[in-house]
């Protein structure tokens, strides 16, 4: 017993943080969290300066003259925002869904050891971490095998399984639900497919709670498969309705031939700031979502670490 406390005692200094060594860890996180949260501040603070002030002055972290012209130009745009905002919606939760099910189901499966192609399964999943088909192989058999040009499905169906999610499940699988939980389930006659949705799925929620972050994160920020399979601007998502306008903002600004009325509009329109904006209003909701997610978030990515 008093040889057991000592051992507790001896692993408890050495896993004690000196306070000079706490602080220096303290100084570095806030330095990083610095360098993620200034350039959100700066886009937020370009984008609720005046035009004219970007003109004259160009980037300020203090604008010398504020001004909302941004937003209200978004405003009164707002259909083609809402729009976009939808199919960014719609692209994020089905596709979160689909990938969860499919990353799920085939990272248990490969969790199992008495499943006889789980050697070669897992090598099947392992080598596109490494190698892939490349570009010219996925447009091929996206536009004319499957079909998938400008519909929603071409901005969901080629991101929804990743083999680094999938190893992440099957490691959580295999480390945190033993074989003689399984095999103590089917003596009680429950089947596999019960035992993954009533015990391993139950069990598994932070893992489960770290790919929909990561899944979600991939769909809201994309904007390659809209460039690649879209051409329909009304499955743009918000991503691709950005990189659209203003790239639609420079040719025009650039036209002398267009009419002078509509000219006018592409000299007035708040062009910086807009883009500024539309940032901003895309940052929004996927930063609204983490605090929710956060808790399972962080034990997800600690699968697998050795505690103190």
């Amino acid at each position: 017993m008093a040889k057991t406390r000592e051992m507790e005692d001896s692993m408890s200094r050495l896993n004690r943080i000196k306070p000079q060594t706490n602080f220096i860890f303290n100084i570095i996180f806030i330095f990083c969290a610095a360098i993620c949260i200034i350039p959100v501040f700066f886009v937020f603070m370009i984008s609720i300066s005046s035009e004219e002030s970007i003109r004259m002055n160009g980037y300020q972290f203090i604008p010398e003259t504020f001004s909302l012209e941004s937003y209200q130009f978004l405003f009164k745009e707002g259909e083609m925002i809402l729009q976009a905002l939808g199919v960014s919606v719609f692209v994020a939760v089905v596709g979160t869904i689909i990938g969860l099910a499919l990353t799920s189901t085939m990272g248990y499966v490969l969790s199992r050891s008495s499943y006889k192609l789980n050697g070669f399964l897992s090598m099947v999943v392992f080598i596109p971490m490494i190698f892939n088909g490349g570009m010219i192989a996925s447009y091929v058999v996206n536009t004319q095998m499957l079909h998938l040009k400008d519909t929603v499905w071409a901005l969901i169906l080629p991101l929804c399984v990743s083999s680094f999610n999938v190893v992440i499940c099957r490691t959580f699988f295999k480390t945190n639900i033993p074989d003689s939980v399984i095999e103590s389930a089917q003596i009680d006659g429950a089947s596999q497919f019960k035992i993954f949705t009533r015990i391993a799925l139950s069990l598994s929620k932070p893992m489960l709670a770290t790919i929909a972050l990561f899944l979600t994160f991939g769909y809201w920020n994309d904007w390659f498969q809209s460039s690649l399979y879209i051409t329909n601007t009304k499955l743009f998502s918000l991503q691709a309705l950005l990189d659209h306008v203003q790239r639609n903002i420079e040719m025009m600004a650039k036209n002398p031939a267009m009419g002078l009325t509509m000219q006018q509009y592409i000299n007035n329109m708040p062009k910086e700031g807009a883009r500024m904006a539309m940032a901003i209003i895309i940052i929004i909701p996927i930063a609204c979502t983490y605090p929710f997610f956060q808790k399972y978030f962080i034990s997800g990515l600690t699968v697998g670490a050795v505690k103190g």
